[in-house]
């Protein structure tokens, strides 16, 4: 197979390259590993935290850096980069909401960073992405937190009620230092990172590493927090399942959803890598 412009692929993971169930199938496994075969550079570019994401990672096979966090974290798995980056947010912010976390409407307060994952109770079972049980050294206090390094992000999940009056309180006296995020779907659940730290923040950098122009960056997703390296791609996809937004902000829209093999079929398409479906 001859390659006209080596591409670099940048992945959203969940309701993009993952199904509902948070799987990967096998065709999508194979086109993406085809893909690699044939010379372009496939990278997962995802809000998902390093934990929960590198075994996606595995088995794909990969060995391109992985960016997480929204663009706040980017690493090679499993080896050293010289690339390698983290932006943080400073942990006197994760004191303020420890303290007021009644009056803010606050449920759950979780703090992650490469290495490092903290929360002040567990999840709920339907909350998803955290443990239901903390295990020993994972409970977040005013005490042990001073023990860590600032944490790359805060997740914060809230009573529906209480959302507008907790973001406009972190915007109110914590907005010249962060960006607030909310997850999107059903659960009332906000991301807090470093200030104008975006997807497309990992996305540039993997192209300058790559020496892959603008022009020849294929993104895809399908929410809030994939608006940037969508805009920013030469080529920005939206999946058929995506929220109205990203189809307006996209170059074009997957015929299939993520349940139906969205991205391997595109890719397959758009690639030639000629894949029996």
């Amino acid at each position: 197979m001859i390659i006209i412009n080596k591409k670099l692929i940048a992945l959203d993971l969940d309701g993009t390259t993952l199904n509902n169930n948070s799987q990967l199938s096998e065709l999508t496994i194979k086109t993406l590993k085809t893909a690699v075969a044939a010379g372009h550079v496939v990278s997962i570019v995802t809000g998902r935290p390093n934990r929960i994401s590198e075994q996606f990672y595995d088995q794909l096979g990969l060995k391109s850096p992985m960016i997480n966090f929204n663009g706040n974290l980017g690493i090679l798995p499993h080896e050293q980069w010289p690339l390698e980056y983290e932006y943080n947010v400073d942990k006197d912010i994760v004191a303020e909401l420890l303290s007021k976390n009644n009056e803010l409407g606050i449920k759950l307060i979780a703090i992650e960073g490469r290495d490092l994952f903290m929360a002040n109770r567990g999840a709920t079972i339907d909350m998803g992405f955290f443990p239901t049980i903390l295990k020993a050294g994972q409970q977040l206090t005013h005490q042990n937190l001073q023990d860590h390094h600032n944490p790359i992000s805060i997740t914060v999940a809230v009573e529906p009620e209480a959302m507008v009056t907790m973001t406009s309180y972190v915007e109110t006296h914590f907005g010249d230092q962060v960006s607030i995020s909310p997850w999107g779907g059903k659960y009332s659940i906000v991301e807090i990172a470093a200030k104008g730290i975006q997807k497309a923040t990992g996305v540039k950098i993997l192209s300058d590493y790559y020496g892959i122009s603008q022009a020849d960056i294929i993104a895809i997703g399908d929410e809030h927090n994939d608006t940037t390296m969508i805009d920013y791609a030469g080529l920005g996809v939206a999946m058929k399942n995506a929220i109205p937004s990203i189809k307006n902000a996209a170059n074009m829209i997957t015929k299939y959803t993520n349940e139906e093999d969205g991205v391997a079929k595109f890719l397959n398409h758009q690639l030639d890598l000629q894949l029996a479906e």
